[in-house]
């Protein structure tokens, strides 16, 4: 009886070992929130939790490359989830930085990348491949950090994935080109190239098709018969199913998944569909990272250290130029470019399928090979090291003040009145006091707002606000009124301790970020306040009580009930001296339930 117990349990645990999962788990619960902690980024953090577990580290993982390809479903994912962000017009907008830039940036830097395998001694044709695999920037790693820089939706973020896209793109001819290339290649026939484009062809047309008359009815289906959990499976079916199907057709997984997001992009489901996919997508994505650190041979590198020593850099460092180069010649500035040279100045995940296909072909030794991917995932580990050592060293740049005026000193006058701040709040404050005949100096910080302002006829100067010398020389002191409409609260407290403090018998009226920002303002002495979003939202309120059968009367017998409560609310926070946090929350609460 023990005896088949023990065999029962020893086959529960040969089924199944969760120890990988918790292993994989623990890594990257520790080493991430540590390396983003220490300014390092995620990525940096997934590639040396991978190292540590795998087979050059602790050992707990011999055989990383089974894990990179369960987790390029990661980089899938994120495709897709891209695509749901590309409508079919937007996408059509960007053809020319896809099929302009991506195809220079491409074409350029496959001709300087090859020199560096012929100056050292490899045939061209090894030579060929090794720079054309650099040259396919890692989707995933551009990506994550476009994304934890807030830059993806950005126009030059736009321009990183349209030459991302390129790139995807091209792997298929560069396939066909390795073919070519192989001993006795060259034989093969016209008719088997053009079948294999034909094929690819097909793949797309197939999955144009489906998307456009069988995804939105078959969601619509599902939402009105099935489950929460198979509309979830349903959207990892149209991914993965995408993405085989773009397989088939000989193109990338990555691509069939972009066309997928692309096709469902302008479908009433699309919110819930990225809401589906973002789990798997993270974890995912997070997995390929640690499978990449683990493949980091250190036998490979330990064996050939002078070539990696001198390939890393010189691919890396050909390749920013190239890509800078580029986008000066496509009218990109200065720091634009500089951020685009390294956030793409690694190779990339395709690399692997390029090098591992001219492998098989015989235009690659597999020592070769081995080496080539060693260096290429350095590059990986090495691009989030650039990356923070450019935000680092760079500067603020000082900003054109051409069409900008520095301040002038207003006239003194019951009329006169000094604007700091001319953003969302400034512009419509402005407004009342403009339409009276008052006299406005106003200054801002923001050049690029000052010179579109200037367009609609308006004259801003350029100052900062939160600088003593710069009220002195706007004459705060010979103001009437100053209104402080800056966006940051910081500022905005700042300013209104100054100007109560130099020029106390002016009165001040002050936008607060939130209630405690409000108090906070109080304190410093401020004639007058008012959170930002407060009267917008409780004309918000109003509406939705008439829209529920309200007349105008009760309405606004309710509003000036909110009102006076809260009128009262603050009078008490300011002589308890709570400026925020969660007793003001809990405050706030227990008074709104108890109506008074």
């Amino acid at each position: 009886m023990a005896d088949s117990a023990h065999s029962a349990t020893e086959a529960a645990h040969a089924a199944f070992d969760l120890l990988p999962v918790v292993v994989l788990l623990v890594a990257a619960v520790v080493a991430v929130p540590l390396f983003r902690r220490l300014g390092l980024g995620s990525v940096l953090g997934y590639l040396a939790a991978g190292l540590i577990v795998g087979p050059y580290g602790i050992g707990f993982f011999q055989d990383p490359q089974a894990i990179i390809h369960v987790a390029e479903l990661g980089v899938v994912l994120f495709l897709f989830i891209i695509g749901l962000e590309m409508q079919p017009s937007r996408l059509w907008s960007m053809r020319g930085e896809i099929f302009g830039l991506g195809l220079v940036q491409v074409v350029l830097a496959i001709f300087a990348l090859i020199w560096v395998g012929i100056l050292l001694g490899y045939p061209v044709a090894a030579s060929f491949v090794a720079g054309t695999g650099f040259v396919l920037t890692s989707t995933a790693i551009v990506m994550q950090m476009l994304t934890e820089r807030g830059q993806i939706a950005q126009p030059k973020g736009r321009r990183m994935v349209s030459i991302l896209l390129f790139e995807d793109l091209s792997i298929v001819p560069l396939l066909a080109l390795v073919a070519f290339l192989a001993p006795g290649g060259a034989e093969a026939t016209v008719a088997d190239r053009l079948l294999g484009v034909g094929i690819g062809l097909a793949a797309i047309v197939a999955l144009v098709l489906a998307g456009r008359y069988l995804l939105d009815p078959m969601f619509r289906l599902l939402a009105r018969f099935g489950a929460r959990e198979v509309m979830t499976a349903a959207a990892l079916l149209v991914v993965l199913g995408a993405a085989e199907l773009m397989l088939l057709g000989g193109l990338s997984m990555a691509m069939g998944a972009f066309l997928a997001g692309v096709l469902l992009s302008e479908s009433t489901f699309r919110h819930q569909l990225e809401a589906d996919i973002e789990p798997f997508r993270g974890l995912l994505l997070g997995l390929f990272f640690l499978g990449v650190g683990m493949a980091l041979d250190l036998q490979v590198i330990a064996a050939n250290w002078a070539i990696i020593a001198i390939s890393v850099p010189a691919f890396m460092g050909l390749k920013m130029a190239v890509i800078y180069g580029v986008a000066r010649l496509f009218r990109a500035r200065h720091l634009e470019a500089v951020e685009r040279s390294v956030l793409m100045a690694q190779g990339g995940e395709f690399a692997f399928v390029l090098y591992a296909a001219a492998t098989q072909a015989g235009i690659l030794l597999p020592e070769w090979n081995a080496t080539l991917t060693a260096i290429v995932i350095i590059s990986m580990v090495l691009t989030p090291l650039l990356v923070i050592g450019m935000d680092r060293m760079a500067r603020a740049p000082a900003p054109s003040m051409d069409g900008v005026d520095g301040v002038e000193a207003l006239e003194p006058g019951q009329d006169a009145v000094l604007v700091i701040g001319y953003g969302r709040v400034g512009q419509i404050a402005s407004q009342p006091l403009l339409a009276r005949g008052h006299r406005l100096s106003i200054i801002d910080n923001d050049t690029d707002m000052i010179r579109a302002a200037g367009e609609f006829g308006a004259k801003v100067f350029y100052g900062d606000g939160t600088r003593l010398d710069v009220l002195h020389a706007a004459g705060a002191d010979r103001a009437a009124l100053i209104v402080v409409a800056v966006d940051r609260r910081e500022d905005a407290s700042r300013i209104v301790e100054l100007l109560k403090h130099e020029f106390p018998l002016v009165p001040v009226l002050a936008r607060a970020f939130d209630r405690g920002h409000a108090l906070e303002l109080v304190s410093k002495g401020v004639d007058f306040q008012i959170r930002e979003t407060f009267e917008s939202a409780l004309v918000l309120g109003r509406a939705a009580v008439l829209h529920l059968g309200a007349s105008d009367a009760e309405a606004d017998e309710v509003l000036e009930e909110i009102r006076a409560r809260d009128r009262n609310r603050f009078a008490l926070q300011q002589v308890e001296g709570i400026y925020g946090g969660r007793d003001l929350l809990l405050g706030n609460a227990r008074q709104s339930a108890q109506g008074n």
